[in-house]
């Protein structure tokens, strides 16, 4: 583990922001955005590495097992909101990704100070939601030397568990052991040290494209739809008449029909419509198509304008 955390690029000084207080409000702004800029293209130059991480997670769900997220402060926030926003948006289990931060969910609103320092409780997290050899442990952290994420990592490694590990900084990759890691580098940080900032944004990029693309891959979205979402309030009830409307061909008034009919299941209300079937006959056709719904579609199906019994 690195000692000296003077010599991590995440707590370089950034000679782009040197001065920064004695500047006006919009040059502080542009000083901010032109640092933020470099971003995306750090994410973009870790693309193999995060689809290998992907593929290690859908094997991981295809064979029962789980995704947790570890991290601590910044790093924990943004693995608990990944994985929150996971089961209304790809209709998913809530168990199925988790997030695990150092000082409890207590510590997403309030700095649990010395929380992220115990090794011992990143296993003990993992122990506590029993672990198993099937699931997949990503740990997060900015500057690579979290002890409750290395911790954590060490303990799923001995489990059997798949690792991977995102940083933003160069020095760590070799810190801590993963099957994957990911190492989007955007550099030192406006104010020096401030990882909410930039490696924050990479972060988050990560996250998203590692839970979005593993979805895909399970089957959560057909062309770029979501339909396994759960519709659970009236934003998301539109948006799931939209999605039969379109897949469909349907009018908003038979949408909801057959969304009724449907028990509310995009899928099944597409195959109700374009298959001419009942909810149980489309939904066994999904289950043969193990939930994807393209190839449970066929080209030129007929399209039932019938109001669902």
């Amino acid at each position: 583990m690195i000692q000296d955390r003077s010599r991590l690029t995440t707590e370089q000084p950034n000679p782009r922001s040197k001065g920064i207080d004695a500047r006006s409000t919009l040059e502080i702004v542009k000083i901010i955005n032109a640092e933020d800029r470099k971003i995306a293209p750090a994410v973009a130059r870790q693309s193999r590495q995060i689809a290998r991480a992907v593929d290690m997670i859908v094997k991981a769900f295809k064979n029962g097992g789980r995704l947790f997220y570890v991290g601590a402060g910044t790093s924990g926030r943004l693995g608990v909101l990944d994985a929150s926003e996971c089961p209304p948006t790809f209709g998913c289990d809530s168990q199925l990704v988790q997030g695990v931060i150092a000082g409890g969910y207590g510590a997403l609103v309030k700095s649990v100070e010395g929380a992220e320092d115990r090794a011992g409780d990143g296993a003990k997290a993992l122990k506590e939601r029993k672990l198993a050899a099937a699931d997949v442990v990503v740990g997060i952290a900015a500057s690579g030397v979290t002890p409750f994420v290395g911790g954590a990592l060490e303990y799923a490694r001995k489990v059997g568990a798949k690792t991977g590990f995102v940083t933003c900084a160069p020095e760590s990759r070799g810190q801590i052991k993963a099957d994957v890691v990911i190492n989007p580098v955007v550099g030192p940080e406006v104010v020096t040290g401030s990882t909410r900032m930039k490696a924050g944004t990479a972060t988050k990029l990560v996250l998203n494209t590692l839970t979005t693309a593993a979805m895909i891959r399970m089957g959560k979205v057909c062309d770029n739809l979501m339909v396994d979402m759960k519709a659970t309030n009236s934003k998301l009830r539109d948006r799931a008449e939209r999605i039969v409307m379109q897949l469909a061909k349907l009018s908003r008034e038979e949408s909801r029909e057959m969304l009724a009919a449907a028990g509310g299941l995009v899928k099944v209300a597409v195959v109700m419509a374009a298959r001419d079937l009942s909810a149980s006959a489309a939904q066994r056709l999904l289950d043969r198509n193990d939930g994807f719904l393209r190839p449970a579609l066929t080209p030129g199906g007929k399209k039932s304008k019938r109001r669902p019994s």
